[in-house]
């Protein structure tokens, strides 16, 4: 079985690393709901599920990503 923080396959523009704040306020039909702040971005954001709160920080993982990647299409070497 592989480890999951086995990182030595992924290029180095592939580590990203993003900053989340999340408060559980409730946790009602056995599921958390509150809020995240993406501290990076200074975004907040609620969710009612911890699913919901997964793909909202997806999200926010794939924005950084792109963004990532056009800034490095736009810099001189």
């Amino acid at each position: 079985m592989k480890d999951i923080d086995d990182h030595s396959n992924l290029n180095q523009s592939d580590r990203l690393k993003e900053t989340f704040v999340v408060k559980i306020e409730h946790c009602q039909n056995n599921t958390w709901q509150g809020k995240v702040v993406w501290a990076d971005e200074n975004k907040k954001v609620t969710f009612r599920s911890a699913l919901e709160l997964m793909n909202l920080m997806n999200e926010a993982m794939a924005h950084a990503k792109s963004q990532g990647e056009r800034t490095a299409e736009h810099s001189v070497s």
